[in-house]
């Protein structure tokens, strides 16, 4: 799955003699299968290991289906938003941008982008102080594990191995250790939920057919805004999937618009190969959160435990302790780095180019000079882990600080529905249009989207429903 366009080109120049012909059928599109997995290492991460466990050791199994909705409603958001990216050569801020009304420059939506960016240091910053958590658990620095001399060694060494590791800003190296990241977790959690029935904490299928009864407990309401908010794909991972498939080479090969039935068929081709890719990545993230999801309900629901503060990690690896056996717990920490580093690993390079991004939608730099944005993109390497480092360091709870992300997540959502329904209607060519059955999936998959993010804001001004 490594293959994108040559080093010496620019994905973001479509040219004539950039062309591709697309492949047919799965074999021959597996090797240019990756956006996805880049993204998939971004969510298989904080919102499964942390958002969803939470909700399943608060509620049991009683929301199990809002997992599932959570993952599959944003999915043709999603597509649609990179058909247009495939189609323009385009990123996503960049058509945000042209959303009416503006602001001078700005455009509301990229507006309100900036605002949720804010918000991400502080959910960033809990991945990076999960992973410090982990870290000092396995290896204690300068004192006892959880002490403030270990965690502070620690969210340092992360901060500085993850921007020797992605200053080179290499898409293949993105992919290559995006999917390794993924593998290593996802294959353990999903393999040691499905044998939770042949354990002491065994689920049943009554308990899981409890969890499909479409109902809320009382008091989980906001738990599970923000669980919807933050599982699946979110905004950010929406918006910055449209820079990995130009990356990664789809627009490129699809070449300029020049009218012909040549390039519609181009287009086509390649929009079918994203769809596989985006089908891919579902499943991963789908799999993994239902497994962690479970283990939440069946392990640590049964026995009163919370995730709080730095202890979320000790808490967490009781879900293995109990299941394995305590040998487990060093297994746990060592998965436990691989999936918050994961989404670190997407996260760094994806943040750095919507950055990098808004600054050129302001005037600041220009974003065809391929070599200004490569240099503007590796000063946001450096400069977001320091930051979200410094938030972790500051709030020191990573468990609040991943959900007041979610919230904001949830907030800007409908935004992304605009953008994208905006842009499909006035720039991309309806013979390229999905199928009436897709179509039908935007719609309900928009509706649901919106309503989330009306629930968000309404819970932001102090409006409950619980």
């Amino acid at each position: 799955m490594g293959t994108s366009v040559a080093s010496g080109d620019d994905p973001y120049v479509l040219t004539a003699d950039g062309v591709k012909e697309p492949p047919k059928g799965w074999k021959s599109s597996l090797r240019y299968l990756g956006p996805g997995l880049i993204v998939s290492a971004s969510i298989v991460g904080s919102g499964e290991l942390i958002a969803t466990t939470a909700l399943g050791a608060e509620v049991g199994f009683a929301l199990l289906w809002m997992v599932i909705l959570s993952t599959a409603v944003k999915v043709a958001v999603q597509a649609e938003l990179a058909r247009w990216t495939i189609i323009t050569g385009k990123p996503a801020l960049t058509g945000f941008n042209q959303v009416p009304p503006k602001i001078g420059r700005v455009g509301w939506i990229n507006l309100l982008w900036m605002i949720m960016a804010l918000s991400k240091l502080l959910q960033v910053g809990g991945i990076v102080g999960g992973t410090a958590v982990a870290m000092s658990l396995l290896i204690p620095v300068g004192g006892e594990p959880l002490g403030a001399t270990s965690l502070t060694v620690w969210t340092i060494i992360i901060v500085v191995g993850s921007i020797a590791l992605l200053y080179s800003n290499n898409y293949n190296l993105i992919e290559r250790g995006a999917f390794a990241l993924v593998a290593v977790f996802s294959v353990a959690t999903v393999v040691i939920a499905l044998g939770l029935p042949f354990t002491p904490f065994g689920y049943s299928g009554g308990d899981l057919l409890s969890g499909l009864t479409f109902t809320i407990p009382v008091g989980a309401i906001g738990a599970a805004v923000a669980m919807f908010g933050i599982t699946g794909v979110g905004a950010d991972e929406i918006t910055f999937y449209t820079y990995w498939c130009v990356e990664k080479g789809y627009a490129r090969w699809v070449g300029p618009n020049d009218g012909s039935e040549a390039w519609q068929n181009r287009a086509q081709g390649w929009i079918k190969v994203m769809y596989k890719d985006v089908f891919l990545s579902w499943v991963i993230y789908t799999f993994s959160t239902l497994a962690f999801y479970l283990m939440g309900a069946a392990v640590l629901n049964p026995q009163g435990l919370v995730l709080k503060g730095n202890e979320m990690i000790t808490t967490l690896s009781q879900m293995y302790t109990d299941v394995i056996g305590e040998w487990a717990a060093v297994a746990f920490l060592i998965g436990a780095i691989a999936v918050l580093g994961s989404t670190l690993w997407a996260a760094i390079p994806s943040w750095a180019r919507m950055y990098v991004n808004v600054l050129a939608e302001l005037g600041i730099m220009d974003w065809k000079d391929a070599r200004s944005r490569q240099k503007w993109i590796r000063g946001f390497t450096v400069a977001l882990p320091i930051l979200w480092g410094a938030a972790y360091l500051f709030v020191n709870s990573p468990v609040v600080m991943v959900q007041i992300g979610g919230i904001m997540t949830g907030i800007f959502l409908p935004a992304v529905v605009i953008a994208t329904w905006y842009l499909r209607n006035t720039q991309v060519d309806k013979r390229l249009h999905g199928s009436k059955a897709f179509n039908t999936l935007l719609v309900i998959s928009s509706i649901a989207i919106s309503l989330l993010g009306v629930y968000s804001l309404l819970s932001v001004f102090g409006v409950s429903f619980d």
